[in-house]
């Protein structure tokens, strides 16, 4: 009891010192709200801004199938598929095998999902259950083409039916499935890919959405289900030939950049991913990914790691290491799952690349990867943001995205995904030009920082660029090496030779097919023997950081490895205010004191401080009415004299990000005049950016 009485002495004490400036403007507000998850009962959610619909919660008990176990063809994959698809639009309900590397019950278990797996040879049992649910049949002919699998399930999803040949249409009859026909297929007279996909184009495009394309071969199950269930047309061309180029570009130039997006794979990579990239569209790599409907509903608020305190700055070699193929769902679900088991991970900092796609593919796989992280885990969002977008190729010398204002809406897109998955660096594919760089740093203002891929094919080697004072593009060298040997090899010399007079920043990616953790631990072992003493293996966001320490730049203050907070009476930890993570289970929560409180920051040293974020509860999944109503934001050299650089009234919106007019300072707080609803004063985590004197 003594203590409170003290503490409330000096927080009276705290907030009547003296301020030099009394009423400082408002400043603007920055942030661009983003949508939220939401749980739903039935059916599915797409808001605006939102890449792919969401589901509801799976049912407790799922019916199974092992499509693998069963040998089952193509054709009869093909129409589990859609029964899949169309079920599980309502609720999912159904959970198909077909792919599981990791292991066949692997993230069934992980994620609490109960399988009730049927014999694979009764699976017209599981068509019997659903039949009620089914509008019909789409009549196909594969013999005529494969690609009128895609036609067939693109049909089906707009119909609510299921595709079918001639022989399952007469084996659905034998087992009482008595299904109208829809759509008769087998008439149609085309053979050639170009033939059918300009019949789906000119005969059902309108009636698709066009917020989502699915690139698939037709023998290909999976995302199928995601198709039927969201109207999305499926096609299969091959870019590089220019009659199936010319149909392609006809689906890709009615979508939206910045509020459309692609799944599935190409033939090429380069050639597809490039014309998707000419029209300001990104691409979800998930030509492997299965039960997207199932794991898509798993609606759960993102749990962001806890972030913690960089190492000093010192005049060493900062090294990041980025494993490769996170912008692909489908590794994600299977290849990473199983190099997340191995021996060596956690050791030392590594930076996984993961897809932020995975908050609208999977939020259950991402929450899994987030809180079963080390401190050494980091993770990195695949190239070149929010889904696969090819900017520039560089083994092709080609520009995809000509400019920065065509450049904007992905820009966009990429910061609300950013602030969705918590992913503060970008690894880039290949490379950006300076309007590019431009519009990265005008619309993604939650990045530390990007990466560039130096494929050394260009005369000269990909440099290190500062963008407005503001955001680096740090070269990968070597960009997807196929082993440690090949990064070894490029930074053996530089390591060696390297005098101590300052700090210097190598980054690196690898191909993640041919090392894991065990391997990047070898490999710290033999770099330091070029240079003992002064290596430090870095995550990501530190890398970043310290960069921008040590050339001048802003930085995020909170992250300094001596910092120290303290605030006001709090039912939870003082850290809480800083720790990375705006989640529920880390805010910073005040006792009551009539509605008013405090947090402040000790950096140690003076910082010229010109920017702030203050996420509110709302950013945490809470009630945004909960949100911390009026603020201020004051600077102090001394901790004694304030100057307040900002105020904020009325405040309704989940985070503050505020440009400030740049202020030299030691310290700096955070008080609270207006808690919000209840007089509780609620922060989920605060960044200050500043740089060095």
């Amino acid at each position: 009891m003594k203590l409170f009485y003290r503490q409330l002495l000096i927080l009276t004490c705290f907030i009547s010192l003296p301020v030099s400036v009394l009423y400082a403007q408002q400043g603007t507000n920055q942030y661009i709200p983003v949508s939220q998850h939401q749980t739903i009962e039935s059916g599915t959610y797409w808001p605006a801004g939102q890449m792919l619909p969401h589901f509801a919660t799976p049912a407790s008990q799922l019916d199974g199938i092992d499509m693998k176990q069963g040998k089952l063809s193509s054709e009869e994959k093909t129409m589990l598929l859609a029964v899949q698809g169309i079920i599980n639009k309502r609720q999912p309900r159904i959970f198909l095998y077909e792919h599981f590397s990791e292991g066949k019950h692997k993230w069934p278990r992980l994620l609490n999902l109960s399988v009730n797996e049927l014999e694979a040879t009764q699976y017209m049992r599981l068509v019997s259950k659903y039949k009620n649910e089914l509008k019909g049949v789409i009549l196909y002919d594969p013999e005529k083409s494969v690609h009128y699998l895609n036609l067939a399930s693109t049909v089906a999803g707009l119909e609510d039916a299921i595709p079918v040949t001639s022989q399952l249409y007469e084996l659905l009859k034998q087992q009482n499935i008595q299904l109208p026909v829809l759509a008769d297929l087998r008439k149609l007279p085309y053979t050639k890919a170009t033939e059918i996909y300009e019949y789906m184009y000119d005969q059902y495009w309108k009636k698709c959405t066009h917020r989502l394309l699915i690139s698939l071969p037709p023998q290909r199950g999976f995302v199928r289900d995601l198709a039927v269930a969201s109207g999305a047309a499926i096609v299969w061309l091959d870019a590089r030939d220019w009659k199936e180029n010319t149909v392609l570009r006809k689906f890709m130039k009615t979508m939206q950049p910045g509020e459309s997006i692609i799944t599935g794979w190409y033939a090429e990579e380069r050639s597809g991913i490039g014309l998707a990239t000419e029209y300001g569209l990104s691409t979800i790599p998930s030509d492997f990914y299965e039960n997207t409907t199932v794991y898509a509903g798993m609606q759960q608020q993102i749990q962001y790691p806890e972030i913690p305190k960089m190492p000093a700055l010192e005049n060493k070699i900062y090294l990041a290491l980025y494993m490769s193929d996170g912008d692909n769902v489908q590794y994600c679900q299977h290849a990473m799952s199983e190099l997340w088991d191995k021996k060596g991970r956690g050791v030392i900092p590594i930076n996984w690349t993961i897809s932020p796609g995975l908050v609208d593919f999977g939020p259950g796989l991402l929450n899994h990867y987030y809180t079963t992280a080390t401190p050494n885990d980091f993770f990195a969002s695949g190239p070149s943001g929010m889904g696969y977008s090819l900017i520039y190729d560089a083994h092709n010398y080609l520009w995809n995205a000509t400019s920065g204002t065509d450049f904007t809406p992905y820009a966009k897109l990429t910061q609300q995904y950013l602030e969705k998955s918590g992913l503060r660096v970008i690894t880039i594919w290949d490379e950006v030009n300076q309007e590019q760089m431009g519009a990265y740093v005008r619309n993604c203002r939650y990045l530390y920082g990007l990466t560039q891929q130096d494929w050394e094919r260009r005369p000269y080697k990909v440099p290190t660029y500062i963008q407005d004072h503001k955001l680096a593009f740090v070269p990968n060298l070597p960009c997807y090496a196929n082993g440690v040997d090949v990064i070894y090899s490029f930074w053996r010399d530089t390591i060696a030779k390297f005098d101590g007079s300052h700090p210097i920043f190598l980054s690196a990616q690898g191909e993640s097919w041919k090392m894991g953790p065990d391997n990047i631990v070898a490999l710290k072992k033999r770099l330091e023997e070029l240079s003992p003493g002064n290596i430090v293996i870095c995550r990501g966001d530190h890398f970043f950081n310290l960069h921008n320490q040590a050339n001048y730049l802003p930085f995020n203050l909170t992250l300094l490895p001596k910092m120290k907070i303290t605030s006001s009476p709090t039912s939870t930890e003082t850290k809480f205010a800083a720790d990375g993570t705006p989640c529920e289970g880390h805010l910073w929560i005040s006792k009551k004191e009539g509605n008013r409180a405090w947090i402040q920051f000790d950096f140690k040293n003076e910082y010229l401080i010109s920017r702030y974020v203050v996420r509110h509860v709302g950013n945490a999944g809470l009630p945004e009415r909960l949100n911390t109503r009026s603020f201020s934001i004051e600077v102090s050299q001394d901790g004694k004299k304030w100057t307040r650089v900002d105020i904020q009234k009325g405040n309704t919106v989940s985070v503050t990000d505020v440009d400030i007019t740049p202020t030299s300072g030691r310290y700096v707080r955070l008080l609270i005049q207006d808690a919000g609803e209840d007089g509780i004063a609620r922060i989920g985590d605060v960044e200050i950016y500043g740089c060095r004197k």
